[in-house]
């Protein structure tokens, strides 16, 4: 235990080994030129929008019929282009977790017999808003049922990668040749475990007395807020607890490839690790409605398991200033503004 705890805070602690952030953009940019290039006008037309589009801010994570253009309008290798796009920013494990969340559609399928919403795993859908380039601004977006990924760039460098969205249902297939395919399983048992080892001091504290929320508090808001800062303070657990949970934040961070994970990190580090909370509602054992929350000063990861008899499960990362680059681009547009005033020119 204190080993698997040690590694993790190696790792935690800013000592992962990780490309030049120049390699990792030159990387994503030239898959995203290689996706775009191989479109078609008429696909094209699907797959653009401008940077400053108002659908860059506008996300989802339900069923439903999205703008961009779905991996059901790709022959095979425009699919494989698009795939590998996906793969340039995501972990492995990360890319094999969205991969096996999107198939869960034909699970779905059979489960409902045809009700309720269409079930495609098909319907999942790439945009790219702006230009690819080493200088303009501009955005990708992937997203399809319970799959929401976002990555901001400006000014040749990857500035976000939130909001981050993940969920299954079914939380674990129960029957059937997928029984036991459990893609966020981890988040759970972790979650779980960290709260089982809670005292009774530290639970009047990280267990929150309330009824569990119907859905992740934020939603699919624009600008992630949470009312109120409530739970057990980091410095409040003893070490094998904040290995647990460090490993937590470093998990659900990993979906992303390593460099952008890190980066991530990095922010958690410079607000204050003493600063995050855990926060937990629910049930303690599985198969009992149950949330938690940990939230720092600059973001807050919320998962959340109440439908169908506490087997779905959605998982979201939130950066409180930094979602959809927000941040960056106001100090961006202030600084081209002081720029145009001097007849300086910042691009």
């Amino acid at each position: 235990m204190f080993r698997r705890i040690l590694v993790i805070a190696t790792i935690f602690g800013g000592l992962m080994v990780c490309a030049p952030a120049a390699e990792v953009f030159k990387e994503v940019l030239g898959s995203a030129n290689a996706f775009l290039g191989s479109l078609n006008e008429e696909q094209r037309a699907l797959a653009v929008l401008p940077f400053n589009s108002d659908e860059r801010l506008n996300w989802h994570y339900v069923p439903k019929e999205r703008l961009g253009i779905p991996l059901q309008k790709l022959d095979e290798k425009q699919r494989e282009l698009a795939l590998a796009l996906l793969k340039t920013l995501l972990s492995q494990s990360g890319y094999e977790t969205v991969e096996t969340i999107r198939s869960l559609e034909d699970v779905l399928k059979v489960i409902e017999g045809g009700k309720g919403p269409v079930r495609d795993h098909e319907m999942y859908y790439f945009i790219i808003f702006g230009t690819p380039s080493e200088s303009d601004n501009w955005g990708i977006r992937y997203e399809g049922h319970h799959v929401s990924m976002h990555w901001t760039i400006v000014d040749g460098k990857i500035v976000s990668s939130c909001p981050q969205f993940l969920g299954s249902n079914p939380g674990e297939v129960k029957d059937g040749p997928r029984k036991g395919t459990r893609p966020l399983g981890a988040t759970e048992d972790i979650g779980r475990t960290l709260v089982k080892s809670l005292d009774e001091k530290q639970r009047a504290e990280g267990i929150l007395q309330r009824d569990v929320p119907a859905d992740v508090i934020t939603g699919n808001s624009r600008e992630a807020a949470i009312e109120e800062n409530v739970g057990l303070l980091y410095s409040a657990l003893n070490a094998d607890q904040q290995g647990v949970l460090i490993s937590l934040i470093q998990l659900i961070a990993n979906i992303q490839r390593p460099e952008l994970a890190e980066e991530r990190l990095a922010k958690l580090r410079e607000a204050g690790i003493e600063n995050i909370k855990f926060a937990w509602i629910g049930g303690l054992e599985k198969g009992e409605k149950h949330y938690y929350r940990v939230q720092g000063p600059t973001f807050v990861i919320e998962y959340d398991n109440t439908q169908n008899n506490a087997n779905h499960i959605h998982v979201v990362w939130r950066d409180f200033k930094g979602d959809f680059g927000q941040d960056i681009l106001k100090s961006h547009y202030t600084a081209f503004a002081a720029g145009a005033g001097t007849g300086v020119h910042i691009h």
